[in-house]
C-alpha cells in the first residue's frame, strides 16, 4: 500500500483540491490497481478542514501538535501502522500531477525528493518570479527539498527515525539524515507538484517565507 501525509492546519479553502488531485493521482493505471490511502493530519484545526478531508474520504488523525514536522511524524507512523510501504508526502496547498506518485516509484530509489511549480503568482512583484526562476533548477539533479514533494519507503523512513519536531525545516532535516545514513536519493523533477505562493504562509522558514525573502532582497535591489 502507498500512503499520502498531507499535514494541515485550517487548510478548509485549499485542501479540497489537494485531494481532488490526490484521488486521479491514485487512480494512475501504471500503479496497477495499489490500494492508495490518503491521510491528513488535522493539526489544530478550528475551520471545516476534518468535514473538507471527510467529504474526500480521507483517514483523519487529528493532534493539537501546531507543529508541521510532529504532524509529518504523526501521518507517516499512522501511515506505517496501516501497513504502507511507500510514503508520499504533500501539503494541503498543493496540487498534484495525475502520475505524480508513478513517477516516484518508478524511479526505483529509496527516497525521492521532487520539484515545485508556483501555480499562482498573485500577490507577488514580478521581480520575486525573476529571482525565483533564475535561482531555482526544476530539473533532474536538482538540490530542493520539499515536503510538498517527498518519498520515501518506509524501511527508509524507520531507519532516519523519522520527521523532527520542527515548525520548519524538518523536511531538510529528514533529507539530511537521509544523507548522513548513506540512503540513495534520487533529485528529480519527474514527479510533478504544483503548490501556492500565498503570503499567508504556515511554516515560519517554509516556502512562502522564502519567497517573502526574495521579495525583500528585490526591494533592496538598486
Amino acid at each position: 500500500m502507498i500512503a499520502v501525509i498531507v499535514p494541515a492546519h485550517n487548510e478548509e479553502q485549499h485542501l479540497g483540491t489537494c485531494l481532488d488531485s490526490l484521488r486521479i493521482a491514485a487512480a494512475c493505471p501504471a500503479l496497477c490497481g495499489e490500494p492508495v490511502l490518503a491521510i491528513v493530519v488535522l493539526d489544530a484545526c478550528t475551520d471545516g478542514t476534518a468535514r473538507v478531508a471527510a467529504r474526500h474520504g480521507a483517514v483523519t488523525v487529528a493532534a493539537p501538535l501546531r507543529n508541521v514536522g510532529a504532524a509529518r511524524a504523526l501521518g507517516a507512523e499512522t501511515a506505517i501502522a496501516r501497513g504502507a510501504r511507500w510514503l508520499a508526502f504533500t501539503d494541503a496547498d498543493s496540487r498534484v500531477d495525475p502520475g505524480w506518485l508513478h513517477a516516484q516509484l518508478a524511479l526505483g530509489a529509496p527516497a525521492v525528493c521532487g520539484t515545485v511549480t508556483v501555480q499562482d503568482w498573485s500577490g507577488h512583484a514580478r521581480s520575486v518570479v525573476d529571482r525565483f526562476r533564475g535561482h531555482y533548477v526544476d530539473a533532474d539533479g536538482h538540490r530542493h527539498v520539499h515536503g510538498a514533494n517527498l518519498g520515501l519507503t518506509a524501511a527508509a523512513y524507520r531507519q532516519t527515525g523519522g520527521f523532527l519536531a520542527l515548525a520548519s525545516g524538518e523536511d531538510v532535516a529528514l533529507v539530511g539524515e537521509l544523507e548522513r545514513q548513506g540512503v540513495a536519493i534520487v533529485w528529480s523533477a519527474a514527479p510533478r507538484v504544483f503548490t501556492s505562493a500565498r503570503r499567508s504562509f504556515r511554516a515560519p522558514r517554509g516556502f512562502g517565507a522564502h519567497l517573502l525573502e526574495l521579495g525583500l532582497e528585490a526591494a533592496a535591489t538598486p
